[in-house]
């Protein structure tokens, strides 16, 4: 059997497949479902200083070859992630968690950030400059180099983890922003976010969420994410973490080919809860017949 593992900014993961904030909850959920524990990690849903209720609804939609959300970081805030949700994830998964971050200001970024930080659960700090779905904060800080680095220094000056930034595919030049973010001190870069979308109801002529736009997710996104994430994985030296329109362990090696040294699987996840666990029983058959005997070794090794 080929080897599956991969260190992630210092950690080793048992194989790279890594469930995406917003659509794995805070683990606990799934773990009713399989031993979640058989993942590499997952990124809890996005959190914030503050509870959040999120945007109006409807604010899901699908679509063909994908999905449009406009969720809103919906959330219970900080404090209460740390004393309620992070004891219920405790007793079925015995990892580290990737934390997933969001904020309004530098200063919520950096507040939240660094009471995580202090989580013994928590193995990195995923720091999202790029929600599509917020007004006022979330992706504005992730589509200028030097707003996004800014975000990134002040969230490392309070932390210990491995910070890794997630980007937005919005934007004209991405190389810059996560070079900027390198500069700034991250461990890692996480791409892509969700694209911005819209679809209109043909007979009320109205868009189908109440949002308008919203994130556009899916196997559709998928070209896109692997063109992000090799031109990323080409500029900086730290790890990227791929991720858009992941949805099976064919997948998951082109991602991991252009760059990625772990890959987050977002939007599968809604329409097949087993999805995760699937991928990763099914890479070894891949990987045996792309004749690859360790993962780690095809990382950035598109010819």
């Amino acid at each position: 059997m080929g080897k599956l593992s991969v260190n992630l900014c210092g950690i080793e993961l048992n194989n790279p497949v890594i469930p995406a904030s917003g659509t794995f909850g805070f683990g606990y959920e799934f773990a009713e479902l399989y031993d979640i524990n058989e993942l590499g990690t997952f990124s809890f849903k996005g959190t914030t200083k503050d509870p959040r209720f999120g945007n109006p609804t409807p604010r899901i939609a699908e679509c063909p070859n994908g999905m449009i959300n406009a969720v809103g970081l919906q959330n219970p805030g900080v404090d209460k992630v740390i004393s309620q949700e992070l004891p219920k994830l405790a007793k079925c998964f015995h990892k580290p968690v990737m934390a997933n971050v969001s904020g309004f200001s530098v200063e919520d970024y950096a507040y939240t950030c660094e009471k995580l930080d202090k989580e013994d659960q928590v193995g990195w700090l995923e720091v999202n400059i790029s929600c599509p779905n917020v007004h006022g904060g979330g992706m504005s800080f992730g589509t200028q180099p030097e707003a996004a680095a800014e975000v990134t220094r002040a969230v490392k000056a309070v932390t210990t983890k491995p910070v890794i930034i997630k980007l937005s595919p919005n934007v004209t030049d991405i190389v810059s922003i996560a070079k900027a973010c390198e500069d700034a001190g991250a461990d890692g870069i996480s791409l892509i976010n969700t694209l911005l979308g819209m679809r209109i109801d043909l007979r009320s002529r109205k868009p189908v969420i109440a949002n308008k736009m919203g994130g556009f997710s899916g196997s559709a996104i998928f070209p896109v994410a692997v063109r992000m994430v090799y031109q990323v994985a080409q500029a900086v030296k730290i790890p990227v973490v791929g991720m858009g329109g992941v949805s099976s362990a064919e997948d998951v090696i082109e991602m991991m080919l252009a760059g990625a040294t772990a890959v987050e699987i977002g939007a599968a996840n809604l329409v097949n809860p087993y999805i995760c666990r699937d991928i990763i029983r099914s890479l070894p058959e891949v990987m045996a017949k792309y004749r690859i005997n360790s993962l780690e070794e095809i990382i950035g090794g598109v010819k």
